[in-house]
């Protein structure tokens, strides 16, 4: 593959590169794995509006020849995808209902969400907005200066979080300019960014994004989202304890996942592999009932159980909130 820039002969950045040579075609992805596509007969090879994206340096963390591999899991497309099931919708945490202007959400007192792209570098077939119809939001540079525009006339807004989408789809210059921009309204004194890409690419996390954000003005977060232990490689391990040393807060969260990381044992282990890396654990999600993902659904008495397990094992900084996202509630609501 060609890795010259047209426009300027320069090579892209290694995450930009990585996106480039992702799996989109689920023949290519099982190739790689050396699997039968007979060994999964649930298997939706031509997924109709949300494809299939693996970046190769998540694939290569998967184990060869296992269709029950749990990060195959999260990213094969199924038929069970297709079939409806009573109570998955397509806005299952009321996304539509927050809109203050295109792409900018508030849901929570103090805290304001921008989605800032619609991209992503992997396609979780889980996601909550796998649905959202990001071609509706108009072009970005518009949509984001209105966006600042109406969290600049909000005083009571203290913290803004950067989503998507991903919001380091985005290039360090572009995040600069929106960064800038967040640093020019007085009463914001956090920024949060919530990121796959910080583990599926580790590559994107650059020394100069992790300067910048620790020499601005607002107090920057980083909440990642890993889900099995075996996506905390060492390469995602090195970038991580790296932004720690800078002074960026790291957090992360999980989703819940019938056949992902629905055993004690494991998110006992992700949990210390995270601290590994200078993360700590912050919220482990119940599933939003998105449509197309009944089939990753773990039931509340079974996650109580989970949960039990995890503070028999663990010291409580690395037991993680068991949470709900309830479409109209303050705030994220704890499993009852």
């Amino acid at each position: 593959m060609n890795t010259k820039c047209k426009n300027h002969g320069a090579q892209p950045p290694a995450w930009r590169r990585e996106r480039l040579d992702a799996f989109t075609r689920v023949d290519d992805l099982l190739a790689f794995l050396d699997l039968d596509r007979t060994r999964i007969p649930d298997l939706d090879d031509e997924p109709e509006s949300f494809g299939l994206r693996v970046p190769r340096t998540f694939a290569e963390r998967m184990r060869p020849g296992d269709p029950e591999d749990p990060l195959l899991r999260q990213v094969l497309p199924l038929i069970a995808e297709r079939q409806p099931v009573a109570g998955y919708v397509a806005d299952p945490v009321g996304d539509a209902a927050a809109e203050r202007a295109p792409g900018l959400l508030v849901k929570y007192a103090g805290r304001a969400l921008l989605m800032v792209t619609g991209a992503c570098a992997v396609h979780c077939r889980y996601c909550f907005r796998r649905h959202f119809p990001y071609q509706d939001l108009g072009p970005s540079q518009s949509r984001l200066e209105r966006a600042l525009d109406e969290i600049a006339r909000d005083p009571s807004l203290t913290e803004v979080v950067l989503s998507g989408g991903d919001p380091l789809m985005l290039g360090d210059d572009r995040l600069d300019a929106l960064i800038q921009g967040l640093e020019h309204i007085g009463h914001l004194v956090r920024l949060r960014l919530h990121s796959r890409l910080a583990v599926v690419s580790p590559a994107r996390l650059t020394t100069r994004l992790a300067t910048r954000l620790t020499s601005g003005r607002l107090t920057s977060l980083l909440v990642i989202h890993a889900n099995h232990p075996h996506e905390l490689d060492d390469s995602v391990r090195s970038a991580l304890l790296d932004w720690r040393t800078t002074g960026v807060t790291l957090l992360n969260q999980s989703v819940l996942l019938r056949g992902v990381n629905d055993r004690v044992e494991i998110l006992a282990e992700l949990s210390e592999r995270l601290f590994a890396c200078g993360v700590l654990p912050y919220y482990l999600h119940g599933l939003d009932p998105v449509a197309g993902s009944a089939h990753f659904q773990v039931g509340d008495a079974e996650a109580k159980r989970l949960l039990d397990g995890m503070r028999a094992r663990l010291p409580g900084y690395l037991v993680p909130r068991l949470v709900r996202e309830i479409p109209g509630a303050p705030a994220k609501q704890p499993f009852e």
